[in-house]
């Protein structure tokens, strides 16, 4: 048995996917109840963006074995992946309940809580996990000199989703935790560092603190957290504005307790009318973001909001004739714009994976055209005023979310290095968009291995 497993395991390190899956689905046709085997398939299920197959491979563990702490952690992974941070804490927790002493379970643990808005908890964890294993350096599986990256990330959150990008048969990469790093052990000579910290209102310390490490630094590095911190959102969205072409929705940053208290004196100060977007800072995907018809509506809408600060952000209400809001994104590699998705929904709050894309075939047919042809589907003025943004913000790896006007104007939600690349799931339909992922993926590979 132990044979068999061995063997699955190299085939899929050597990305032999198909014959890896036969692998472990024999292994597991024979012992159906091997925990290892069925911890291993599901991490090389997860690996290959089949979430839902993983969690079934989790959840059958649990029922074989509730005591198993790795398929609690496991379960976890996939459950904050889903945005589930709630059913994943309390698998993390029961991992820990088990074996108290696993790093990546309290890791995980900090995340989870990080985005439930409770951060107190989350730091007594990030230290119990990240203590002694600030710096750590991933194996490399490729063949030949490997390209060594330092990947700088923040323990507290608002970091890049990297793992797209850096294949470990390309490069080597060491990864350093800003905001838990005490300067040992030293930090290994590298070809490139990569600045994944993205979000400025999170992770502001992490941020500073980067920008003194590298303070001596002489090899290239990818975002320099100074540009970073200027793509903070209310202080992004003013320099926006000021874009040619470009329309960018007014922001103001406010106390919460005096939101709370004063909702419509609060909102007339800062000259707002409803309706009125609201969201706490240093959170996304629709996270803690409300729309707010009145006054009197606001302090209920925000009671669940963590933070002292929250953001009030002007509504501008992009809907088309039919009645369907439509948002795009578009990254900026190494100066080339690529386009990534549109996004069509029938609610004010847009996002690719809540959109009517799977279930709506001319939505995706919206989409495959805007990847075919961007240039003309948003005209050449649009175009024009991307490039704009993307020379106003001056880094080497971000990306732009927005709408266009009546007029033909780029409305920017927002443009910072936090906007991430996944490859589409394995479903036939999303086929037409493999292509351009993957020519953004190339293109950050390619900016990683001949950095300027």
């Amino acid at each position: 048995m132990q044979e068999d497993l061995d063997r699955a395991r190299r085939l899929a390190e050597l990305d032999r996917t198909d014959e890896a899956r036969d692998a472990y689905l024999q292994l597991l046709a024979r012992a159906p109840d091997d925990l290892r085997a069925l911890n291993d398939f599901g991490t090389f299920l997860m690996r290959g963006g089949y979430r839902a197959a993983a969690r079934t491979v989790y959840e059958r563990a649990l029922a074989i074995d509730p005591q198993a702490a790795p398929a609690h952690a496991n379960l976890a992974n996939v459950l904050f992946a889903d945005n589930a941070y709630d059913e994943a804490r309390a698998h993390y927790e029961a991992a820990l309940a088990i074996d108290p002493h696993n790093a990546a379970a309290h890791q995980g643990l900090s995340y989870a809580l990080t985005r439930l808005g409770r951060d107190d908890e989350a730091l007594v964890h990030r230290r119990l996990g990240f203590t002694g294993r600030a710096l750590t350096t991933a194996p490399f599986r490729g063949a030949g000199r490997p390209v060594d990256v330092l990947l700088c990330v923040c323990a507290a959150g608002g970091t890049l989703y990297t793992d797209t990008f850096l294949d470990d048969r390309i490069f080597r990469v060491t990864t350093l935790v800003a905001d838990m790093y005490d300067g040992t052990p030293a930090r290994p000579q590298v070809d490139v560092v990569f600045n994944a910290i993205s979000d400025a209102d999170r992770a502001g310390a992490a941020l500073a603190a980067v920008e003194g490490l590298l303070a001596h630094n002489t090899q290239p590095v990818i975002n320099a957290p100074a540009r970073v911190r200027t793509t903070a959102r209310a202080a992004g969205a003013e320099r926006l504005a000021a874009i040619a072409g470009v329309v960018a929705p007014r922001i103001a940053t406010v106390p919460l307790a005096a939101l709370r208290a004063s909702a419509a004196e609060v909102v007339a100060q800062h000259g707002f009318a409803f309706p009125l977007l609201v969201r706490a800072p240093g959170f996304h995907t629709g996270q803690h973001f409300v729309r707010v018809e009145s006054a009197a509506e606001l302090p209920a809408a925000i009671a669940g909001f963590p933070g002292a600060d929250a953001l009030l952000i002007e509504y501008i209400d992009l809907r088309g004739e039919d009645g369907r809001v439509r948002k795009y994104r578009v990254m900026a590699v190494g100066g080339t714009l690529y386009p990534l998705h549109l996004a069509v929904s029938r609610e004010w709050k847009v996002h690719y994976f809540t959109a009517d894309m799977a279930s709506d075939a001319a939505n995706r047919g919206e989409d495959e055209r805007f990847l075919a042809d961007p240039i003309n589907t948003i005209g050449t003025r649009g175009w024009a005023a991307l490039g704009r943004i993307r020379d106003a913000l001056g880094l080497e790896y971000a990306g732009i979310d927005f709408g266009i006007d009546r007029t033909g104007r780029i409305v920017a939600f927002e443009a910072n290095a936090t906007m991430i690349v996944l490859p589409p799931g394995p479903d036939t339909i999303w086929d037409y968009r493999r292509a351009p992922v993957a020519r953004i993926v190339d293109a950050v590979r390619a900016m990683l291995l001949a950095p300027q």
